[in-house]
């Protein structure tokens, strides 16, 4: 939606998990903005810098200067920090008879824009984040959303950055399992970030060369898995690699949960567990986890993010708010942020990918 109008100030925050490329787009969206002419303002922790006012012992806004954000591209991380409990629309509180419940924020939020006159807000994060930023814009605050998570599920964009770092982690990790399993003759599960959405399991496993690819777009059978493991030792390859995003699920049945709060874990165990069982095989599980998010970002997410964080900033300019940076193709594009997190990216189960391992004999397990 274009309001074009003169801007002098803008503010930026991350918000949800942490991703490679964070500071990349930190620094080239407060580069740019500063080369218009404007003031920019970091927030820290999501929205909670501006709720608080301090966040541990630091000024919750802070001004985003040359200095402040030299030498920043390739770290990992973000100098803002994040939260993925800040949704201003339900933020946790203690109730008076000591029981927790939630309460609406967002008012406040809007009315803190106003009293530090702050002419848009660039939100970087994920659908979680970008949801908030919706609702943040439908209530009248000028918002440019910039897509990040590792899962790449944004549909709006074809690639999120943090992506490729993430894969390029699991890649190499799942590579070095090769030769320790063939060693000892084992049955390795890999389990990986993947809530909803198969993308890093199925990038990582194929460009690896695993044995077996469990998604969450693929429901799985213990048996057919079995199935692989067992014709892999019939024709002397002792050993075998089962790559598993941690939202797999069998057929029929749920994802794995750690805990009351729908945490995601434990799904490498089971189904080593249930593999033992089937096949005899001694197998060892190794769960990557947050080490799929940190470290710097590789030389394409630093370059992606960059671009992204520019555009953010031509979109102020040009008043195109209410908007997601997107890359569709080999351009960067504005969508209306309400189409971008309307639905998430699965993996399509006729997708090149998926024929492509189908194709060099790897199992999804069904």
């Amino acid at each position: 939606m274009s309001q074009k109008k003169q801007v002098r100030r803008i503010a930026i925050n991350t918000g949800g998990g942490d991703a490679p490329g964070l500071n990349a787009v930190i620094r080239a969206a407060t580069l740019s903005a500063l080369n218009n002419g404007w003031e920019v303002l970091g927030i820290r922790r999501g929205y909670t810098g501006l709720l608080e006012g301090e966040v541990d012992g630091e000024p919750g806004i802070f001004p985003l200067t040359a200095q402040a954000v030299r030498g920043i591209t390739h770290l990992g991380g973000t100098i803002l920090g994040t939260t993925t409990r800040g949704n201003p629309f339900g933020l946790e509180v203690r109730k008076p008879d000591g029981t927790w419940g939630t309460t609406d924020r967002s008012g406040e939020i809007i009315e803190r824009f106003r009293e530090l006159e702050i002419d848009a807000l660039i939100a970087i994060g994920g659908d979680g984040s970008l949801i908030i930023a919706d609702k943040l814009f439908k209530r009248g605050l000028p918002v440019v959303g910039v897509p990040k998570t590792i899962d790449n599920d944004l549909k709006a964009t074809d690639v999120t950055f943090g992506f490729q770092t993430a894969v390029e982690v699991a890649t190499d990790a799942i590579g070095r399992l090769h030769s320790t399993a063939e060693s000892h003759q084992r049955v390795m599960v890999v389990e990986l970030m993947g809530r909803h959405t198969g993308w890093i399991a199925l990038h990582s496993g194929l460009a690896a060369t695993a044995d077996v690819i469990l998604i969450p777009e693929i429901p799985y059978s213990i048996e057919k898995i079995a199935e692989k493991v067992l014709q892999r030792d019939a024709v002397g390859r002792r050993f075998s690699i089962v790559v598993a995003a941690e939202g797999a699920s069998p057929g029929g049945g749920e994802p794995s949960y750690a805990d009351e709060s729908g945490r995601y874990g434990g799904l490498a165990e089971r189904i080593a567990r249930q593999i033992e069982e089937a096949t005899g095989k001694e197998t060892r599980t190794l769960v990557l986890g947050h080490i799929q998010r940190g470290g710097p970002p590789i030389a394409y997410d630093r370059m992606l993010a960059l671009r992204f964080g520019a555009a953010a900033v031509r979109c102020v300019d040009d008043g195109n708010l209410g908007t997601m940076v997107a890359l569709q193709g080999d351009t960067i594009r504005a969508v209306p942020l309400q189409d971008a997190v309307h639905e998430i990216k699965r993996v399509p189960l006729d997708s090149d990918s998926v024929k492509t391992a189908r194709e060099q004999g790897i199992s999804f397990g069904d």
